[in-house]
């Protein structure tokens, strides 16, 4: 077991880990952080996507012990104060989602999307989300989405 000391969504966490286990398992068996969601366990499908120190990463390509000393933050720590963030209440408004699988991996790709273009154009989405599919929707409202939300000044 090794030892690790992170913070996720804001609250500073300690535990006993297996060297191997990956952080998306870490976040959703030890932390209760579901919203990560498992998807394929190769990191082709970005379901799991979680932000370490502010940038995204495919959660199930990261060991837990990699995260030690670091800020991980999931789709549950973007609400602040029981306020949604803009880019998830984008998806909401604009139909962003329909079975819902992929929808925390690409809220927040989307979130660092935005963070590094706040005015994106459509091919500029559709190549920052390429590493998250989605098996339901085409994409046209995921894009929309992420349109609504940059233009509601969507990264914060």
């Amino acid at each position: 077991m090794t030892r690790i000391n992170l913070t996720v969504d804001g609250s500073n966490v300690s535990d006993d880990v297996e060297p191997r286990m990956l952080l998306v398992q870490y976040l959703r068996e030890k932390l209760g952080k579901t919203g990560t969601v498992i998807g394929c366990d190769t990191s082709n499908c970005g379901a799991c996507t979680v932000h370490l120190d502010g940038v995204s990463v495919k959660s199930c390509n990261v060991l837990a012990v990699q995260a030690d000393g670091h800020e991980v933050t999931t789709i549950e720590g973007l609400a602040q104060d029981g306020e949604l963030h803009q880019m998830q209440k984008s998806f909401r408004e604009c139909h962003g989602l329909q079975c819902g699988f992929c929808t925390p991996g690409m809220i927040m790709q989307s979130v660092d999307l935005l963070k590094n273009n706040p005015h994106p154009s459509e091919e500029e989405i559709r190549v920052g989300l390429e590493g998250n599919l989605c098996r339901c929707t085409g994409y046209h409202n995921i894009v929309k989405s992420v349109q609504h939300a940059a233009a509601q000044g969507g990264a914060q």
